[in-house]
């Protein structure tokens, strides 16, 4: 059975890396990128999945990185 209590914490801490990630996120930058660029950085923004993301932009994974650094979209 799953803890509810651990389960409603692990869904809060879920929301609050989200809406960090989207509150210091450069959107000027985000905007400006190409379409699949752009989606996969909103993923990312959206989920935290590094990995998922970087296959969407169709790049590495240390790439994407690099990119996410360059939109100022924090790490959380």
């Amino acid at each position: 059975m799953i803890d509810e209590k651990a389960l409603k914490e692990w869904i809060e801490r879920f929301k609050e890396a989200r809406e960090i990630r989207r509150k210091y996120a450069d959107w000027d930058f985000i905007k400006s990128q190409p379409t699949k660029i752009r989606i996969a950085l909103e993923y990312y923004i959206e989920t935290g999945d590094l990995y998922n993301a970087s296959r969407l932009a169709g790049m590495t994974m240390e790439d994407f990185n690099e990119l996410r650094i360059k939109a100022r979209i924090p790490s959380v």
